[in-house]
């Protein structure tokens, strides 16, 4: 179709949504009907994530706002939620529709750079260890009254949850299992729905058990922490979005560094050594080394042992 006329999204149209599908019809004419129909369901996702920071039109997106795009893009690549290939699709649908739109590349991005590869072997300590800190900045999003984002930060942190996990968890009823055994068995919201073929149980510490309590009272009669005005593609956006902002203030970084932190904790706990991304070393015995790694794999969902190494370090 091209363009319509008018001011709004460079002339393409009303709606970003609807002026992004004119754009990918100005550029690929008639025919390749599976490539603009891949385009614009991803051109879709970004319009989503526009709109939680109140943008409505092409024209009020800079690079800075790509770039974000990207950053979160990256952090739910680590937390397993997106491929790093389907990831940088997304970010390469956005170069393509803004420039059909603007007639430049003023706002070309490289999604490799943004999105990379996910890191294997972590090398630093996650900065989700320093309590304090966290704690400071779930504080200051109970004040901002944002006691969801805050609830789910605590849980990514106490039990090692995906950001997903903690959003969809029932906590009244994983605080009645965690009273009763001392433990929760993780099946909503788990990757690929491994957890309802899997048992993951999660041990509750006391740190734990208190955050388990606030999430029961702030869910109350809701079946999670889903604000029921929300589709879970909105809530996960505008969650993203405003933890990314507190955490940076904080030198934080996303939920995933959370969910590191909790598998760091455990390894000092289970082997009475921190582990080799803080050490910077192997300390633990071989032994104790694999036994820590099975355990912390069974607990943050991973099948495969060797994954551990991207939240504790390497076993050399």
């Amino acid at each position: 179709m091209g363009k319509v006329g008018g001011n709004r999204n460079f002339g393409y149209g009303k709606k970003m949504d609807w002026a992004g599908k004119n754009a990918l019809a100005d550029r690929y004419g008639e025919g390749h009907y599976a490539t603009r129909a891949a385009h614009a369901e991803r051109w879709q996702q970004f319009v989503a994530y526009a709109r939680t920071l109140g943008i409505t039109d092409a024209r009020q997106i800079d690079r800075s706002i790509v770039e974000r795009y990207g950053k979160e893009l990256a952090e739910q690549v680590h937390q397993g939620e997106r491929t790093v290939s389907y990831a940088q699709n997304l970010l390469s649908t956005v170069n393509v529709v803004l420039q059909t739109m603007r007639g430049d590349k003023a706002l070309q991005i490289s999604p490799a750079t943004l999105v990379g590869q996910r890191a294997h072997v972590r090398s630093s300590a996650p900065a989700g260890m320093e309590r304090d800190r966290v704690e400071r900045a779930i504080q200051v999003m109970r004040d901002k009254g944002e006691v969801q984002i805050a609830t789910v930060a605590a849980l990514a942190r106490d039990l090692g949850l995906r950001f997903r996990e903690a959003s969809l968890l029932d906590a009244r009823g994983a605080l009645k299992q965690a009273q009763t055994l001392g433990k929760i068995n993780v099946t909503e919201g788990t990757k690929g729905g491994r957890g309802r073929e899997v048992d993951r149980w999660v041990p509750v510490a006391e740190r734990a058990m208190q955050s388990l309590i606030t999430a029961a009272k702030i869910q109350g009669d809701a079946r999670n922490l889903v604000p029921k005005d929300l589709s879970f593609s909105q809530w996960k956006g505008h969650a993203h979005h405003a933890w990314s902002h507190i955490a940076d203030t904080h030198n934080l970084r996303g939920f995933h560094d959370l969910r590191a932190a909790y598998a760091c904790e455990r390894y000092l706990h289970i082997t009475g050594h921190p582990a080799p991304a803080i050490a910077g070393a192997r300390r633990a015995s071989k032994h104790d080394d694999k036994m820590a790694r099975q355990i912390i794999a069974q607990e943050l969902g991973h099948g495969r042992t060797d994954v551990a190494a991207a939240y504790v370090g390497s076993a050399k």
